[in-house]
């Protein structure tokens, strides 16, 4: 849903091949079924025999790549792609991704999901040697960790190995050098990373295996947690160094980043959603006459409500398909207009009749209170609200941008004044067990630190209010 408040993270996409061909328009294939990850910047970087060719931009894939610049970009054996959110006032096209570094060692490009919890004290440490960063995301920092255990080792697969001592948090990678391709997915596992094949022995990595699908890849499995891919002309490797410790993925992915069709760690988001609204029936019921779902990833949550209610499924909302998300706007005023912009109630579906409202999460507030106002004005005699998650109440560390507790609705008003503040007739939230048990079938644990205030790591104690406040704000 349209959240004001929450910025989700990017999506990585990387594909090597055993002959060179035209390799962009794949990555752009990948990349584009992936904007739901990332909707401010995107970029491409493909490698043909050790030379690097690259084109990023503000805006949307199908906006910033055209013919003419995938032409440009030409054949290659490599390619790595990136689509990005970054958080207000960072979005320029400096922060785009993925990021090339010219290195005594060789070429370097590397694209990245997630966000590190000492990158500001990376980035002092490297300042202090001398390093000149131009961008404010963490992902010029990985670049300096990487080169720097370069120097020291005798491969990329072993830079990535050492510097994966040095990185604290979340990070899914794709690194591609004059010869290789490298994913790496951090030992908690807190973003996902996937791999598949194509038939010729080529191999992709992506954010989600809908990615794979885009461009006719078979699934092969999820990376491991704290797992390094090496590709290369002499085959497939896997370093497992830094692979044993307990798994903690965001939980969020299934409750709203991955789209429906992805399937990650082994579980159906899809199936996920549709079990987070059976739990939520189970939790709160409530006599209505229609359940209707906020699109996108309220939709699945409705349909299972609606399944173990017995209460009808209808369609409440339309959804204008050319605005953007409304987070993305830098302003309240924009992301207000845009609200309205973007969904208007199904009368026919909804007018004299007890709604049930099922949404993915309720951040500020305010968004959900004109989607109520919106179903009260089309008639709806009842709201019944239901979140598909619990209340937000702690800031997350890796990735997905919720940094201040005095903007999170929840940790100001208990559940029955956030219900008079929106304007429902009800509102149950899905308990933190509840939100535990939607992925079932998954072979992994979940973070549930936003929910909780409980990390799988050290997280620091606040946010510094120093020269380095921007320069950890991105997700990346």
């Amino acid at each position: 849903m349209q959240h004001t408040g929450i910025h989700e993270e990017c999506g990585v996409f990387g594909v090597y091949l055993k002959q060179a061909s035209e390799i962009a328009p794949v990555t752009y294939a990948g990349l584009f079924a992936l904007q739901h990850r990332g909707q401010e910047s995107c970029g491409i970087v493909v490698n043909d025999q050790g030379v690097f060719s690259h084109h990023k931009d503000t805006g949307l894939v199908q906006e910033v790549f055209d013919q003419s610049v995938i032409d440009k970009l030409g054949q290659g054996t490599i390619s790595i792609g990136h689509v990005r959110y970054s958080t207000t006032g960072s979005n320029n096209r400096v922060n785009a991704q993925p990021l090339v570094v010219r290195h005594v060692k060789g070429p370097l490009a590397i694209a990245h999901n997630g966000n590190l919890v000492n990158a500001h004290m990376l980035r002092e440490r490297y300042e202090l040697k001398g390093a000149i960063f131009q961008s404010t995301n963490d992902t010029e920092v990985i670049s300096y960790c990487l080169t720097e255990h370069r120097l020291k080792k005798d491969s990329i697969e072993r830079a990535v190995e050492h510097a994966m001592y040095d990185l604290k948090g979340a990070y899914s990678l794709v690194i591609m050098s004059a010869q290789k391709l490298i994913a790496a997915r951090d030992p908690n596992g807190f973003r996902p990373l996937v791999m598949g094949s194509f038939p010729d022995g080529g191999v992709v990595f992506a954010s989600e295996t809908c990615a794979l699908d885009a461009v006719g890849a078979e699934f092969e499995r999820d990376l491991l947690p704290g797992e390094i891919i090496v590709a290369e002309p002499e085959g497939i490797r896997s370093i497992r160094t830094h692979c044993g410790k307990k798994s903690s993925m965001c939980v969020f992915e299934y409750v709203y980043f991955a789209r429906p069709d992805s399937v990650l760690e082994g579980c159906s988001v899809h199936r996920a959603r549709l079990r987070a609204g059976e739990f939520l029936w189970k939790e709160h019921p409530v006599e209505a006459d229609v359940v209707i779902g906020v699109p996108d990833s309220g939709l699945d949550a409705a349909l299972g409500f609606s399944h173990a209610s017995g209460i009808p499924y209808g369609v409440g909302f339309i959804k204008n398909r050319y605005i953007g998300r409304t987070f993305i706007q830098p302003s309240q005023q924009q992301r207000t207009s845009s609200v309205n912009l973007k969904l208007n109630a199904v009368r026919e579906t909804v007018a004299g009749k007890r709604v049930v409202l099922i949404d993915d999460s309720i951040v500020r507030g305010t968004t959900s209170a004109r989607i109520v106002k919106l179903l009260r004005d089309a008639g709806a005699k009842e709201i019944h609200f239901r979140v598909s998650c619990p209340p937000f109440v702690s800031p997350c560390y890796f990735g997905v941008d919720i940094d201040s507790r005095e903007h999170l609705i929840a940790c100001r008003m208990s559940i029955p004044e956030i219900c008079r503040q929106i304007g429902a007739d009800s509102l149950g939230y899905l308990s933190v067990e509840g939100v535990k048990q939607i992925a079932q079938e998954a072979k992994c644990g979940f973070c549930t630190g936003c929910f909780t205030g409980d990390y799988p790591v050290a997280v620091p104690s606040e946010m510094p209010k120093n020269k380095f406040e921007n320069k950890i704000g991105e997700k990346s």
